[in-house]
């Protein structure tokens, strides 16, 4: 519990990146970790970019990671993660959605969505997991919880499976949504 994890969350507004960021925060909490958390909105109910930097270990004093910090980047779009991989540490790991939601711009016609974005990913990084969120939510019964699919994941890349993350699903989601995100962050665990 020495070292100081960095785990960056990036997505779009919408997503539910914060309440994954809460459920995360409040497992650590729970399992005896100092977390700071820091979540930046943008322009989040216009689809913009929404990014949670959480911070644990033993003693953590600053809730901001700098360029080159995060252990771990947690994309729940694609282009999210192009857009904050300067933030990962070179031997850092990155967990993606293979998802992607179309900016304002390629809804219009005056853009396209780019190709190939996972391709450039892994050539930019060695350890990348890519999780097909949506598909397995849906799988579930409902593809909104596709965040917990993810978080489900970063878990496992962060190696800290064995927190009580059950009842931080409780303390964080509505009661009548409480079996589906514990079904969805176990599933998120197993891929």
């Amino acid at each position: 519990m020495k070292d100081i994890k960095n785990v960056l969350l990036v997505g779009v507004g919408g997503q539910g990146i914060i309440l994954a960021s809460k459920i995360l925060t409040t497992g650590l909490i729970d399992a005896g970790y100092d977390v700071k958390m820091s979540e930046v909105h943008g322009m989040a109910q216009r689809g913009g970019s929404v990014t949670t930097q959480v911070r644990y270990g033993q003693k953590v004093h600053s809730p901001i990671i700098g360029k080159g910090q995060a252990d771990v980047i947690v994309a729940f779009e694609k282009i999210e993660a192009l857009r904050w991989i300067d933030y990962l540490k070179p031997d850092g790991k990155i967990v993606i959605n293979d998802y992607e939601i179309p900016s304002a711009t390629v809804i219009a016609g005056k853009e396209r969505y780019p190709e190939g974005v996972i391709e450039k990913i892994k050539s930019l990084c060695e350890d990348v997991t890519v999780i097909k969120a949506a598909d397995e939510a849906t799988k579930l019964g409902n593809i909104k919880a596709q965040n917990i699919v993810m978080l489900g994941g970063l878990i496992k890349a962060l190696g800290i499976e064995n927190v009580d993350w059950q009842k931080a699903v409780r303390e964080n989601v509505k009661e009548k949504f409480v079996d589906l995100n514990i079904k969805a962050i176990e599933t998120g665990m197993q891929i």
